[in-house]
């Protein structure tokens, strides 16, 4: 339970492939700003793709193989994201081609990451670069460079990605988020208690945490 003189907890279950986490995580920080909530926020893995092959497969394609879309919802779609994005200072850049990847080993670098504090600039970092850049983060190079951008050291997370050091760490995490019953993102959980599920919107998150602040008041 969170405590008054204690900042609260928001663990954020998401994947870099997921626009509506980016977009949710946006919402989620204007409110935070709008209530200034003392905060801290903890991230983690989740693949939405996990059986991806290593060449990753065209957008338009995986969502009508996975959802059923047709082109014409998956365009319309786009354009929802790419306006919310806009509104949040965030730019899709959806475009013919945009491919979807496996994220496995980029969830092995941003927990390499948290070690130094920087797992939440990383993740930042990643979402730009898929989303905004079309950078092919399947590509152990790739995410090395990003890595890099970002004053971490490349040679070492190329080293991290190479060995595969916190597979096990990062498989066993993914493994007690879904035996918590986490089956699609994003997901919050704020104070370890809250579950809140999908991209609720900014005047739904300072709803929820104003609702929070006066509960711990």
């Amino acid at each position: 339970m969170n405590t008054s003189d204690s900042p609260l907890r928001i663990d954020i279950i998401s994947d870099v492939m997921c626009p509506w986490c980016i977009i949710g995580y946006r919402q989620l920080a204007k409110a935070l700003d709008a209530t200034s909530v003392e905060h801290e926020v903890h991230w983690h893995p989740f693949e939405l793709n996990p059986n991806m092959p290593p060449e990753g497969q065209d957008g338009v394609e995986h969502i009508a193989e996975k959802y059923g879309a047709t082109p014409e919802q998956s365009k319309a779609n786009r354009k929802q994201m790419t306006d919310l994005g806009d509104q949040l200072g965030f730019e899709f850049g959806f475009q013919d081609g945009f491919r979807m990847h496996n994220t496995f080993n980029t969830h092995q670098l941003l927990h390499w990451a948290e070690d130094q504090d920087r797992k939440h600039d990383l993740k930042m970092a990643l979402f730009t670069a898929h989303f905004t850049n079309r950078r092919d983060l399947s590509d152990n190079a790739v995410l090395a460079d990003i890595a890099g951008e970002i004053g971490l050291d490349r040679d070492e997370a190329l080293a991290v990605l190479s060995d595969q050091r916190f597979a096990k760490n990062v498989r066993d995490i993914e493994n007690f988020w879904v035996q918590q019953g986490i089956q699609g993102v994003p997901a919050v959980v704020f104070d370890r208690q809250h579950l809140v599920t999908g991209a609720q919107g900014v005047e739904n998150y300072t709803s929820i945490l104003n609702q929070l602040a006066k509960t711990d008041a």
